[in-house]
This record gives structure tokens, sequence and C-alpha cells, in this order.
């Protein structure tokens, strides 16, 4: 009975290896990351308008209440300040119908109002806001604001 050789293949190596792409995807989508939190770590917010935990601020506290007297959840709730014309904050009622934002410490004039327009209220008609808030803020304090929606 014979035994058979093993027979030696050889395959030609790629000049890009796998392991090397690897790394190389790994930098270039890591990289950004890397430099926001290298910006973060001496000091330098990542965006020039995010608060650092550090800093004072102020608190924009609401509620969106219904025709019915009643908290309203998925509400899109919009605020600017009030030399601006866009909103600078979008942000949604939770399902208590309130909202919070930290805005920044020392006086300052926002206006507050409800976005409805992809809004869909239970019975199907429409629903209006009654009026626009203006919110003036004096240090670093909270105001309580409520949004009222009328048929």
């Amino acid at each position: 009975m014979m035994k058979r050789k093993a027979k030696t293949v050889t395959i030609p190596k790629s000049p890009l290896r796998f392991s090397s792409l690897c790394f190389f995807l790994l930098i270039v989508l890591f990289f950004p990351a890397l430099l926001t939190h290298a910006r973060i770590a001496i000091g330098i917010p990542a965006t020039p308008t995010q608060l650092r935990p550090d800093q004072p601020y102020a608190l924009i506290f609401g509620t969106v209440w219904g025709p019915d007297d009643h908290p309203i959840y998925g509400v899109k709730v919009k605020i600017r300040r009030a030399q601006d014309k866009r909103p600078k904050w979008e942000l949604y009622s939770n399902h208590t119908g309130e909202f919070a934002q930290r805005v920044r410490a020392g006086k300052a004039d926002y206006v507050v109002w409800a976005d409805l327009k992809d809004f869909k209220s239970p019975d199907g008609k429409p629903w209006h806001l009654v009026r626009e808030i203006p919110v003036h803020v004096e240090n670093d304090e909270r105001v309580d604001i409520g949004l009222h929606l009328t048929r």
C-alpha cells in the first residue's frame, strides 16, 4: 500500500491584507470620536452651544395641556431666543405632558410654542395653541410654564 504525499499549495499574498484594511477602517471611522473626546478632556466643549456639566444653567420646564385640561403626550415643543427667528431647540412632551430644556444662565428672553403641524389629536379634530409663551430668565433658575391647546 502506498502512502500519498501531501501537496504544498502556495497562494499569492494580496498587497492589502484583511487585518490592515480593518485597522485602516477603524482609524477612519473612530478618529472624529477621538478628536471630540480629546477636546472635551482639555476643556473645550464638543459643540459651542453645549453646556458643560459644571456650568450654571437655567431650566425652562413646562407642561402641554389639552382642551380638556389633561396633559398631552408627544407634542413637539420649540424654543427660540426672542431675537432669533428660527427655533434653537426642539423637544417632545413626555408621557406626563412635561418637557424641560437647559439654557444658559443669565438675563435672556425666550419664546416657547407647540408645533402641531404633524400632531394628530385622538378625535381627529385639529388643535391650536392658545398663544406663544414668552419666558424671561434672570439667572440660574427654573421657569415653569404651561402650553394650552384648544380646538
